[in-house]
Parts: structure tokens; sequence; C-alpha cells
């Protein structure tokens, strides 16, 4: 089998990103936890990405499998999302009977998140009917030879407990496993330097 052809997506992208990272997340617990209607789920997970990926896009570090098989967003250290818009989005569209338990993970997350310079994963997904063939490794792996190169460390949070070992396979290691009343477990990962 042929190695995937990653590219960096650009602007005229995110569209295509977006609908990749959709299809991806569609089924994922933490995501589905947050919006368990199917079409609530497609109204509102890409305006989370855009909030999510904007940085990733302007910075040249939103990464694409050729054909938009999957996708991955990255912040480069120093860069990140616009939490207040996130947080804005989440009091707007998620259930009010939900928003008690998130909030309570979301505060939990600092603690985890790495004080030095880090690339942060922010979200990476490929198409279902694509998994398990080298998609999400290739890219994965095109980010994963920057930090090596420049000796830098990696974070993300998994809202899947099945990708944890995918993540462990590329040097990730369990920091916790944050949970709160009904959500799903979110486990925050750290890759150090190399």
């Amino acid at each position: 089998m042929d190695s995937p052809t990653i590219r960096t997506a650009t602007g005229s992208d995110q569209a295509a990103v977006s609908n990749a990272l959709t299809l991806a997340f569609s089924s994922d617990p933490v995501m589905r936890w947050l919006y368990p209607h199917p079409s609530k789920y497609l109204e509102h997970f890409p305006e989370l990405m855009r909030h999510i990926g904007a940085n990733a896009f302007a910075n040249a570090s939103a990464h694409y499998v050729d054909g938009f098989a999957g996708a991955a967003l990255w912040l480069r250290p120093g860069v990140s999302f616009d939490a207040d818009a996130i947080g804005a989005l989440m009091l707007r569209t998620v259930d009010e009977k939900q928003l008690a338990d998130l909030f309570a993970i979301f505060n939990q997350l600092p603690e985890y998140h790495p004080r030095e310079p880090h690339w942060y994963l922010a979200a990476i997904g490929i198409d279902p009917s694509r998994q398990n063939q080298g998609q999400g490794a290739a890219l994965i792996q095109q980010a994963l030879r920057t930090c090596d190169r420049n000796h830098e460390s990696a974070y993300l949070e998994s809202s899947n407990p099945r990708n944890i070992s995918f993540y462990r396979k590329h040097g990730f290691e369990v920091l916790a496993t944050l949970q709160a009343g009904s959500s799903p477990p979110l486990t925050p990962m750290y890759r150090s330097a190399r």
C-alpha cells in the first residue's frame, strides 16, 4: 500500500477539511454526547471546528490526506484557539442539562495542559470508511516530525477511548481520565520533546 499523501490546508480547503472532520467525528463519544441529535451535530460541529481550527489554517498547521479522507488541526507553540468563542458556542448550542458537566471538565483541563511551548493536536479524524489504512498515522507523523526536528513536545485530549492505543503508538502518554456526571471520558495525553 502506498503511503498517503499529506497536504497543508489553505483557507480555500476549510470547508472540505470541516466536512472530513464532521464525518470522522460522527460517532465520537464526546461530540455525540454534546450533540446527540444528528441535526444538532451536523449544524453545530462545523462551527466548533471553525473556532478550533482558525489558527491552524492561519499558521499552516492544518493538514489533510489527499482526497480529504481525513484531516488534522494542529496549533503551533504559542498559538491557541479562541476559548471564549468556543465557550459561547457551547452555552448557545449544548443542552442545559449537560453544561455543568461539560464546564466541570473544561475547568480541569488547564491542570494538564503543558506549560512549556508545545504543539497542540486540536482535532484529527479519518473518514470511518478509510480507517485502519495508515491515513491517521501519516497525518500525525507529519506534525510529529516537526516536533522532533525542533525538540518540542505535543499535547492532545482524546475524546474517544478507542484512540488511546493509537496515540500511545506515537509516543503520547495518558495524563488523566476526566469525567463529570453523564459525560464520556476525556483523556489528556502528552508526548515529551525528543
